[in-house]
C-alpha cells in the first residue's frame, strides 16, 4: 500500500503477484524444455518434429505465461475525489458520491465497493490471502470515504 502526502492510496495484491511471477517463469521454462526435447521422429513413422514445432511450443509457453500474469493486473487507487478500480478485465473510475461503503465480508475472496444503486464492485486488489495488508487497505479506503462524507456534510451545513 502506498500513501502519499496528498492522501492518494494505491493498492495492489501481494501474494498473488509473487505466485503469478514464479508460476509464469516456471511455465515458460517447462515449455522451453519441452520444445528443446522435441527432436527427430515420433518413433511410429507418422512424422517428425521440425524447428517450427519447437518455436510453436515456446510460443505457447509465452502465451501461457502472459495469461498467468493477467492476475497481477488488479489495482485500486483512491484519493479525495474518488476511487479507480482495475480488475482482471475491466476498470472503473467512480466518484465517492456513488459509493455507499467499502465492504470486506467474512469469507469473501476480496473486498468490494457497495454502490448507492445496490451494486457491488469487486476490488480484486484487496484479497483475503493478503490478510493484514488487505485489512489496512480497506481501512485506508474507508478513511478517504469518511473524509469525503464529512466534507459533504460541512458543505450542506454551510460552514
Amino acid at each position: 500500500m502506498r500513501v502519499s502526502g496528498t492522501d492518494v492510496v494505491t493498492l495492489r495484491p501481494r501474494r498473488i503477484r509473487l505466485v503469478c511471477w514464479v508460476s509464469a517463469v516456471v511455465v515458460l521454462v517447462v515449455f522451453s524444455l519441452i520444445a528443446t526435447s522435441l527432436t527427430g521422429g515420433t518413433g511410429n513413422g507418422y512424422g517428425t518434429f521440425q524447428r517450427g514445432d519447437q518455436a510453436a511450443m515456446i510460443g505457447l509457453g509465452v502465451f501461457a505465461a502472459l495469461a498467468i500474469l493477467l492476475f497481477t493486473r488488479p489495482r485500486v487507487e483512491a484519493d479525495a475525489l474518488g476511487v479507480r478500480v482495475r480488475n482482471l478485465l475491466g476498470a472503473h473510475e467512480l466518484p465517492w458520491e456513488v459509493v455507499r461503503g467499502v465492504r470486506f465480508d467474512r469469507g469473501a475472496p476480496w473486498a468490494s465497493l457497495e454502490l448507492h444503486d445496490d451494486d457491488l464492485l469487486p476490488m480484486m486488489a484487496l484479497q483475503a490471502a493478503d490478510k493484514e495488508f488487505a485489512v489496512d487497505g480497506v481501512r485506508a479506503l474507508r478513511r478517504l470515504h469518511q473524509a469525503h462524507l464529512a466534507t459533504l456534510a460541512e458543505g450542506a451545513t454551510g460552514r
